[in-house]
């Protein structure tokens, strides 16, 4: 395997809202293949997540990860005062992925917050069943764990694949 690119992954701030909008366009439109979701009639996706991730709310987190001048991929994550944190959003553009980026990315994006984490994924994603289970095995070696979990509101949708690791502090 060659040698992951140099990655940075630094929190969010008020001047990068445009560009992880960007991002989270490109986001939504690959998620849009799992889920049958349709983009709204101005062009764009549901934002909720994006809006909170920018909310200045304590419980929130957002992070930026480029490979030098270059955007790749973002996290938003959720729960940070809660003793289980949630990695609600996790995005690499096709361009960076399979290069180690995304690893590199959510170690980092975990690391900052050490305790327990969740992230959920949907099961006729072969690319995130893959991914999610490496990271798990990565971070927490025989320790992790997976679970189907109803969408909550959504009985006509499939589970979600939630995995569970404890990550540990410094």
């Amino acid at each position: 395997m060659s040698t992951p690119p140099d990655v940075t992954v630094r929190p969010v701030t008020p001047a990068d809202r445009p560009t992880v909008e960007r991002l989270w366009l490109l986001f939504r439109h690959d998620l849009s293949e799992f889920r049958g979701q349709l983009p709204n009639p101005d062009g764009t996706f549901r934002s909720e997540r994006l809006e909170a991730a920018f909310s200045g709310d304590d419980d929130w987190g957002a992070y930026l990860f480029r490979c030098g001048a270059h955007p790749v991929g973002f996290a938003f994550v959720r729960a940070l005062t809660q003793p289980t944190r949630v990695l609600n959003s996790f995005f690499v553009v096709r361009g960076a992925r399979r290069s180690g980026v995304g690893m590199r990315a959510v170690r980092e994006v975990v690391a900052r917050h050490p305790g327990a984490w969740t992230v959920a994924f949907q099961d006729d994603n072969p690319r995130a069943v893959r991914f999610w289970r490496r990271v798990g095995e990565a971070i927490a070696p025989g320790a992790w764990e997976e679970e189907r979990r109803p969408v909550p509101g959504k009985p006509g949708l499939a589970p979600d694949v939630w995995v569970s690791f404890r990550c540990p502090g410094p």
